[in-house]
């Protein structure tokens, strides 16, 4: 048994800014799928949403975050972000973060994105996620307090209730009283399951994108994180809100390429072939309308049209502007014999972040004691029902923050011998080709039934679909070593699940949940909550 003071589960942004603001004083486990640097935030083109201008303010960022929420947004949470935007991009200048500023140096580059009433981007040309996971990633590599587990993926939680549910230790039943101790992680290169201790576990695993067929996110974003929770007993929340970015890249030769919203920003205009406007019709503020009534309007004239892929005109800029603002989605054009500077930019909506996740408070607290959620995987209350652009990056650093100084006050307790992961009842997977199957098949059903535009009867399709699955894999999973394919796609189908439950709770037209059955929406916007009943029945007695 492995033991640390705090367990950080996941490598993006939230999980590096918790790590780096505990290493001084904390011993720290930073434990990554796959390389540091493979996650969504690194893949981030657009920047993070701070107020910097005399004529922006905070009252401003607020209110464009409650309105892109569709009336779901918790206020309180929506002004501690907000105001802790400008001294965590402060914080991250600290780090050796360079980010882009004006030509003739008066301050930093502040460019718009859908959703804002003021320019309030703070960004490194257009790949800023890349540069700010760099950083922070060497950061990381140089603290000696930070041990730095790369090609390894979380297979499950341990909890109190979970080893006394398997009478692996004495617990008592009338305290009723839950506790995270760690969790078991697989090295992904020797197949071996480790046994981590840890007096608080935090879950910073990202989103849920891979659940789809078309994603902007990376191979990692399978819903590890909110699966476990689940799992172990944590209410999940507003998991029907998926929001689908209007604009990834449409080539056969590029895998969840994303072009950034900054290029609607800087006057970038949605066309038919034709080279007609279509969002005029659909929105007064056109291509800068939310990112869920973008994706709507394109859906929309694709499938009227029987289209492919609607196109993004920047072709009215300069070549010059187009390679200053925009160079990586310029270069990356090019090598696919896109010249963005002299044509339209095929594209088509896409997967690429999920709004709901495992229920925290203000100091990124879950249901179970020392277990916290960060990130994506966590529902905050600051999306509500459609994330504002530029937001995610923003609360990852906020409450990766709030994260560090609640952690730093918990008292240090005495933690018992966990068991070993046990595998002496399995065997090696003799038919991997049926996890490859199940998750194309997982994939395509969630794009054609609990896509951008749902109905009950797609719902309820779904549903079906996944149970049957479900059933499939629990058996594969009971009777075979796990290995990472297996874990992604347990996580996947128990993601899937959540997702179409919350949205068959929910009667009404919303945000990013869009039903034909319900296209009106109500006056009382109410969360969709979801708590695990009779949860450990879901444990069985593997491990």
């Amino acid at each position: 048994m492995q033991q640390f003071d705090v367990l950080i589960i996941g490598s993006g942004l939230a999980g590096l800014t918790l790590a780096l603001n505990l290493a001084d004083s904390k011993k720290v486990c930073l434990v990554s799928k796959r390389a540091i640097s493979d996650s969504a935030s690194s893949w981030a083109q657009g920047g993070i949403a701070a107020v910097f201008n005399d004529d922006d303010s905070i009252e401003a960022h607020i209110e464009d975050t409650l309105i892109a929420g569709a009336g779901l947004c918790d206020v309180e949470v929506t002004r501690l972000v907000a105001e802790h935007g400008r001294e965590t991009v402060e914080w991250l200048i600290e780090q050796g973060v360079i980010f882009t500023r004006e030509d003739d140096d008066s301050g930093y580059h502040l460019t718009r994105e859908g959703g804002h009433s003021h320019r309030r981007i703070v960004h490194v040309a257009d790949a800023t996620g890349y540069a700010v996971q760099k950083t922070l990633a060497e950061r990381v590599r140089e603290h000696a307090n930070i041990t730095l587990l790369e090609d390894h993926i979380a297979v499950d939680l341990i909890t109190v209730r979970k080893l006394a549910h398997q009478k692996l230790i004495q617990h008592d039943e009338h305290a009723k009283a839950d506790n995270c101790l760690g969790a078991y992680v697989l090295d992904n290169k020797s197949g071996k399951v480790l046994t981590i201790a840890a007096q608080q576990t935090v879950l910073a695993t990202g989103g849920t994108g891979k659940v789809y067929l078309y994603t902007t996110n990376p191979d990692v974003s399978t819903g590890d994180g909110v699966a476990m929770a689940w799992r172990a007993g944590c209410r999940v929340a507003n998991m029907e809100f998926i929001q689908f970015h209007p604009t990834c890249l449409y080539h056969p030769k590029a895998k969840s390429f994303l072009i950034s919203e900054a290029v609607r920003g800087e006057g970038g205009l949605l066309i038919l072939g034709d080279g007609t406007r279509f969002m005029p019709a659909y929105d007064e503020r056109g291509e800068l309308a939310p990112r869920d009534v973008v994706a709507r309007a394109i859906d929309f004239e694709m499938k009227k049209r029987g289209l492919d892929c609607v196109y993004l005109d920047i072709t009215h800029k300069p070549l010059a502007f187009i390679k200053s603002h925009f160079p990586n989605i310029y270069a990356r054009c090019l090598e696919l014999g896109i010249d963005i500077s002299r044509e339209p930019i095929p594209v088509v909506p896409a997967a690429h972040y999920s709004c709901g996740g495992i229920m925290t408070d203000h100091a990124a607290r879950t249901d179970i004691p020392n277990l916290y959620a960060i990130g994506e995987t966590a529902c905050t209350g600051l999306h509500g029902a459609n994330r504002l652009a530029s937001n995610s990056l923003l609360e990852c650093l906020v409450f990766g923050q709030a994260a560090a100084v609640d952690i730093m006050q918990q008292t240090a307790k005495t933690l018992p011998q966990l068991p070993y992961w046990d595998e002496s009842r399995v065997t090696d997977a003799d038919e991997e080709v049926l996890i490859t199957h199940t998750w194309n098949e997982l994939r395509r059903f969630m794009w054609n039934y609990v896509g951008i535009v749902r109905t009950n009867k797609r719902l309820s399709r779904a549903l079906h679909r996944i149970y049957m699955l479900r059933d499939e894999v629990d058996e594969f999973y009971s009777n075979f070593r796990v290995s990472n394919n297996l874990i992604e796609l347990r996580n996947l189908l128990q993601v899937a699940e959540l997702i179409v439950n919350s949205a068959m709770k929910r009667h009404e037209s919303r945000g990013l949940h869009y039903s034909r059955d319900y296209p009106n929406t109500d006056i009382e916007p109410i969360p969709t909550v979801l708590e695990p009943s009779n949860y450990l029945s879901l444990l069985g007695n593997k491990h």
